[in-house]
This record gives C-alpha cells, structure tokens and sequence, in this order.
C-alpha cells in the first residue's frame, strides 16, 4: 500500500533515466512509503479524491503567505505569474494557491511596464477559472514545444537550456569565519548575502550544499548533500539577526514559485530534503511557508518519495527526531491553535494536515528501514490526537478507506497506544451492545421472558476443572464471545465485580502454562514461553489461549503471558481473518533476530556457522535436515526437499539459516499457532486490529515494562490508612529507593503481574489497606483486586525487610 498521491503528480515512467537503481524500484520488505498506512480491505482505493473534496472547498479563497514587503525586486520581477500557476498547479491537482502578496507585487510591476505585444507575454486568466484550465504536466508541455515549429520564423523563440548550478566554493571553515567576524564586529553583510543567495533557489541550495555539484548523485544511496555544513548553518541561523532570517524565509518563498519544468530533479529533492530541517519551521509565524513546502513534497511522485525516504534514513538521529517533532508540533497547533487568530481559518487549509501527515509517514517510513530504528515508533506518537473524536475519525476510515476523505487512521503510527485503546474498547462495547441487543430482540420475537443474563457472555467453572470447563463454556457460547464477560465459580457466593473475572484469568494462564501441561515450553535465557511442537490430535486448547488474550483484551484485562515479539506479528499475519479458510494464517517472515529472542544460544551457534571462515560442508558435516525430540523419540524433518542428502557449504549456509529459522518459527508450530490464531480473532474480529503494530498489541494484552513508582504513588488508594501516615511514609520511601526487579516484584506480587496497563499506573486502581495483625506477620495481597494489605510496622528497616521477603517468596502463600 503506498503513500496516496495527487493524480496529477507525475508518474514514474516519466522520469529520466539516470545511473543508479531504477527510481520507482520497490522499496525492502516492510519498508514499503505505505508502511504504517491502513485502509479497511473493502474500502475501494481512489487516490486523490479526498484531496480533491478538500481542496474544492478552499479554491474559492486561499490563504496568504506572510507579508514580507522587503522582497527584492530582482526576485520579484523574475516571476511569470501564468508559469507561477502552472508550477503550482503541477504540485497540487488543478489547485491554484494566490500567495496573495507576491502576485500584487508582480501585477504592480507589469502594470508599471505597460502593455506589451511579446510573444511570450501570456494574457492573465481570470482566477475563477484558473482551476478550470488543463493540468501542465509533461506531455502538454512537450506539445507546446513541438507546436512551436508551426509559428513563422520571426515569431520562434530558442527553448532555454537546463539551468547549471552555480559555483560556491565556500566551505564549513569559511562560512564559521564569516560567523566569527560578525559576532566580533557586529557587521553581518558577508553573513546575511550568504544566506540570502544560498535560500534564493533550488539551484543556489544545491550549489552551496551539493557535496560535488558536477555529479548527479541519482542513486538512493548517497543524497550528495554535505550534512555538515547543512548542521552548521542552520545551528547559526536562529542566531543570527532577524533580517537574515527574514531574508531566508524570503528565498523559500521565491524557491517554491519558481516554474518546474517537466519532473522534479534530484537536485529538487535535495533541496525539499533540506529546507525540511530549517529550524526556523518551530515558529508558528512561518507555519503558511512550511504548509507549502510540506504540500509540495506530499504531492511528489512516488519514485521521487522512494529516494526522500532512503535519504532521510541518513539523517543523524537528532536532526530526525527535530524534523519528526516540528511536523507533529505543526500538526497539533492547527489542530489546537494557541493563538487562532496566527493561522488562516480551518477551512480555508484544510489541506495543512494531510500534508503533514502524508511527509511524516515517509519519515516513518524511513525509520522502518533502519535496524534497530533511528527512533522509537513510539516518537510519532501524537498525543494531541487522543483529544479528538477519535471514533468519528475511525468511522470515516471504515467508510471511505484511502478514497474521500482523510483520517488519522490511514496513518496510525502517529495514533498513540492509549488513543488505539480508545478505539478498540469503544468499537467493542458497540459490538458487545449490538450482540446482547439482536439477543434481546430474539427473545421477544418467540414472546420469552427477557433474563438479563443473556446480556453477559457467563462463564461457570469448578476450580478442580478450570481447563476442561473454561474450554466447554467457549466453545458452546461462541456466539456470546463479544458480550460482557462475567465469572462464576460452582459452589461459591459471589457477585463478578470484575474481581472473579481477573481471578478466573490467573488461574487459567497459569495452569495452561505450567511446564508439566506441555502446551507451551518456557526458555530460561530469554524468559519467555513458545508454542511445543509436540504433535497432538486436538488443538483446541490452543484455541482456548488464543481467545483467552481476546477477552483480555476486549475486556481490558491485563495478563501475565510473556510470549515473545514474533508471536504478536504472527498474530497480525493477516490482521483480519481471511474468507478463505484455505489461506495459512499466522505465517510472517522471520529472521535470526526473532530466534534470539526466544532461543539466544541455537540463535548464537546459527549465527557462528554463518560467519565461519573455515570450510562448513567438511567441518560441520551437516545437511539440509533437523532433528526434534517428541516424547522420547528423535525425528528428523527435511528443510527443503531431498534434504538430507544435501550438504550445508560456504554458499548455501545462508539458505539453510532462514530455512531452520523458519521451521522453527512457522512450519514446526503451524497447527498449534493456527489454532491460537483463530480463538483470538474468534473474539477480536475487528478493523482496529489493522491500527495495531506487533509491540502494540502486546502491550495491550500484558502491558507496558515502564515503570513509574511514583505516579503509582500518586494514584494509590488507601483504606484505614492516610497518605500522611507514618507507615505509608516508610512505604514509598522503601518502595522508591527498590532496585527495578524488586519493583517488578512488587508489582507482580500486588497484582499478579510486573506490568502497567496502558493507561498507565493510574488504571491500576493499587490500593493499601491496613492489616489489623501482628507486625510479625508480611504483608498480604489481593490480586484480584490490586490491593496489599499492609500491618502497621513501626519503623523503616522491618518494613523493608518484611516486604522483601513476602515480595520475594509470594509463591504458595500470601498471595490470594
């Protein structure tokens, strides 16, 4: 799925060759301009046509760049206002945009010539109909050259040649003299003439910053951009005095007006590479020239967003992160204006954000392809978006997908965890109402009694057969999966409060994932639970798994499962279960990186054997084959066919690495993760499933590792103590002062599991009430409800160490 683009971007084909991969080669899996972009499979694709809708709306008036009287009348005079519409046009499908200042000046400045009768000079349409006219891409132009030929000899006009770049021989050293002088002299003409000819044009950008302006750089491998002296200059630019400034902002506009001539070259996209780091775009003042060039860069063909996703990669990880922060800071301030009266009206702009979005998706994208990642996914987080109306934004995307009009959820890397929560809660609690409403109408349709049980999915399990019977109620109310959960265990008093709920969960998770049940294998290096290859007649308790982290979820239960990373993307392959039941799920491609995290030491020797410099087919004497234990009884598998008969060498080993990995990881467990595969979406079924990424839905299932000590302090509740007690006080002081794993310990003993709920420490609900015991005795803890019982120990050191022992032993007693 790629990055939507005007139709009237110029496509790939049209683009001239040039050494250097093919500009619209596909992109390394995963790393696809699209990555992080969702649309609902039925959504019907029609690229552009949500831009269309909007940009209908504003044509009629746009909006104003900044007033910046001073431009020089060199700059000014240099503008052909037809060809100024034109290159506009090209950039944003028949949208004619006034920059309402320039074009008076311009228009000033013919009416002060006169009228000539030159062939060149177009007659003004009017602005109305500006839009009306037909899109100036390639072909039209080319038609206009070729027409030429036609017109008498006296009325041909010779066709320009391709502009060269200027030559600038000033250097990093050179430019951090000139700083020097100025500051020391307080005489900044050398300064501001620098930056007022370098910012004046794409060409004088690439002259100044073009690493060696007689080589064409088209390859995405090497921007050709000298990013130390682009650093250095902009680091001096906000201090600088404000005319120099000024007269950079001047030399942007001038760039963005200036005529494009068939599609954008690669001294193009470096100059839009580097205008996006201008520090002086964290000004709101600037925001109407940054929401200009970012349309600009939105508009680009995808080839040429092919080669500004591979060139950003190359930004250090600071000035990514800078240029990450300024388009989420844009984006929430047009959303949420400090000062409205600073910006154009919303409707006027309604292009700015997506805009913004479409360049922050190709800096995501850019960050994808990195490993590790130039940034944490989290950094695109914009937490201002958990301020809108988020399932009006979620409901647009399920209607109109890619088509009509935009939505935060074509791009939900920039949609935060807790926001994505929002989502999926309230997307459940509609479905859960429509199922328990269509149950209400049957009953009243056969002239039943109503029973308000039927409004609750109504689980009744003996503890001596917690599997067996939790499995049977699934399996018999698979219809009721998405109502309200409600628990009850046969022979007890109880009103499911949410207490037995959780309970019920404990305890199943734990007996399912005892080593001696034999459904999962626990790995001591890496901490974490895999799925036994052991061949077995019935998987459906796999499928009880499954739909146990489904009801997690849908009912916001956090549990303490530790699966690794590559099981929630497997989980994710597809996101939403395919009609064809013939279709493999759970199937994704996996690496060594993903076996280390389950088995570091065979991942360890893999990737030995991989870098061996000796001979592996003599010194390894191995063959495409490996070997499994099953009760008892070895069993050898063939990787690829007639294995066993072929050896490993030096040129096959890399083969044989992702052929056992991926039996590992697939082929080995296919039934039992199908299985699984199928009970979660049994109960997740949902488009907000395809918001999600991997890490994100494991975080939803068994929380955040973060901890923070201290807003749990915040947010603790107390009974029969008060916050200002002395025993409370000892309390946080002890628990603050914990290294992280007594911490985890604490956290897992109060509430049977060491991570936070998305919501964070506040979603706990933690409660200490006091324990009328001995002070001999250690503390106490409810699971079910968050809460620690704590005896009123008379100083600092017996409460430490009592709490240390009873954190440290919860195994088989105190924990209830």
């Amino acid at each position: 799925m790629s990055l939507p683009i005007p139709p009237t971007a110029t496509a790939a084909a049209d683009l001239p060759p040039g050494p250097g991969p093919d500009p619209g080669a596909e992109l390394p899996p995963g790393a696809e301009l699209g990555q992080g972009s969702a649309a609902p499979p039925a959504a019907e694709e029609e690229e552009g046509e949500g831009e269309e809708e909007e940009e209908e709306e504003g044509d009629k008036e746009r909006e104003k760049l900044p007033p910046l009287p001073a431009a020089s009348s060199a700059a000014a005079g240099d503008l052909d206002f037809p060809l100024m519409c034109q290159g506009l046009e090209r950039g944003a499908k028949n949208q004619f945009s006034t920059f309402s200042n320039f074009i008076t000046t311009i228009n000033q400045k013919k009416e002060g010539t006169g009228n000539r009768n030159s062939p060149t000079q177009l007659v003004i349409p009017n602005i109305k109909n500006v839009r009306d006219l037909p899109p100036i891409c390639l072909d039209v132009r080319q038609k206009q050259r070729i027409s030429i030929d036609t017109l008498p000899q006296e009325l041909k006009a010779p066709i320009p040649p391709e502009p060269s770049l200027p030559i600038r021989t000033k250097t990093v050293k050179d430019f951090q003299d000139d700083i020097e002088k100025s500051k020391s002299s307080g005489d900044w003409k050398a300064v501001h003439d620098f930056y007022s000819t370098t910012f004046d044009s794409f060409l004088e950008i690439n002259a100044a910053f073009k690493k060696d302006t007689n080589s064409a750089f088209n390859t995405i491998e090497d921007s050709g951009i000298d990013a130390k002296f682009v650093n250095v200059v902009y680091d001096a630019l906000l201090n600088t005095p404000q005319d120099v400034q000024k007269s950079v902002l001047k030399g942007i506009i001038n760039g963005l007006l200036q005529e494009w001539k068939g599609p954008r070259t690669k001294d193009d996209l470096r100059a839009y590479c580097i205008l996006l780091q201008n520090p002086q775009f964290s000004n709101t003042s600037t925001y109407v020239i940054y929401a200009h060039l970012l349309r600009q860069i939105a508009a680009l063909t995808e080839a040429d967003h092919h080669f500004l996703v591979h060139w950003s990669k190359k930004i250090s990880q600071q000035r990514f992160k800078q240029v990450v922060d300024r388009l989420l800071q844009f984006i929430s301030l047009r959303l949420f204006p400090a000062k409205p009266e600073e910006f154009p009206p919303m409707m006027k702009c309604t292009w700015w954000i997506p805009s913004a979005t479409k360049v922050l998706a190709l800096f995501n994208a850019a960050n994808s392809l990195i490993s590790p990642p130039i940034i944490s996914y989290m950094d695109f987080y914009n937490s201002t978006l958990d301020h809108i109306d988020l399932m009006e934004e979620y409901h647009n995307w399920q209607c109109y997908g890619n088509s009509h009009r935009f939505s935060f959820c074509q791009y939900p890397f920039i949609i935060s965890i807790a926001a994505k929560k929002v989502i999926i809660q309230r997307d459940s609690e509609q479905q859960m109402i429509s199922i328990a409403r269509q149950s209400l109408v049957d009953k009243v349709s056969r002239r039943q009694k109503p029973d308000m049980n039927m409004l609750f999915l109504n689980v009744k399990v003996r503890r001596t057969h917690l599997v067996s019977d939790s499995l049977d109620e699934l399996a018999r109310k698979r219809a009721d999966l998405k109502k309200k959960l409600k628990v009850t265990f046969v022979g007890e008093a109880g009103l499911d409060m949410g207490g037995l709920t959780k309970e019920w969960f404990l305890l199943l998770i734990r007996q399912i994932f005892h080593p001696d049940y034999g459904m999962f294998t626990y790995h001591k290096d890496s901490r974490c639970h895999w799925f036994s290859s052991f061949k077995c007649d019935n998987y459906s308790e796999f499928r009880l798994v499954g739909a146990l982290m489904g009801l997690a979820v849908y009912n916001s239960i956090t549990l303490d499962i530790r699966f690794p990373p590559c099981c929630y993307k497997k989980l994710l392959s597809p996101p939403i279960v395919p009609c064809d039941h013939n279709t493999l799920v759970g199937i994704c491609d996996v690496t060594l990186d993903d076996l280390f995290q389950i088995m570091p030491e065979l991942a360890h020797g893999l990737n030995e054997l991989l870098s061996y410099e000796g001979n592996v087919e003599e010194d390894f004497y191995s063959t495409f084959q490996v070997f499994q234990e099953e009760f008892g009884v070895i069993k050898s598998y063939n990787l690829k066919p007639n294995g066993d008969k072929i050896p490993v060498t030096n040129q096959n080993r890399k083969e044989y690495v992702q052929l056992y990995v991926d039996f590992l990881l697939n082929k080995s467990i296919y039934k039992q993760f199908a299985a699984f595969y199928y009970g979660f979406h049994s109960v997740c079924a949902s488009y907000a499933l395809l918001l999600l990424r991997p890490e994100e839905v494991e975080i939803l299932v068994c929380g955040s590792p973060e901890l923070d000590m201290s807003a749990l302090q915040r947010s603790t509740q107390y009974e029969g103590y008060q916050k200002t007690d002395l025993t409370i006080r000892y309390f946080w002081d002890v628990v603050l002062g914990f290294s992280l794993d007594l911490q985890k310990k604490l956290l897992h003993f109060a509430t049977g599991s060491d991570r936070v709920p998305v919501g964070g420490m506040a979603d706990l609900n933690f409660k200490i009430s006091k324990s009328e015991t001995s002070t001999n005795w250690l503390p106490v803890a409810h699971t079910c409800f968050n809460q620690l019982c704590l005896p009123p120990y008379k100083n600092k050191k017996e409460l430490k160490q009592k709490l240390i022992i009873g954190i440290s032993n919860a195994e088989g007693f105190g924990l209830e």
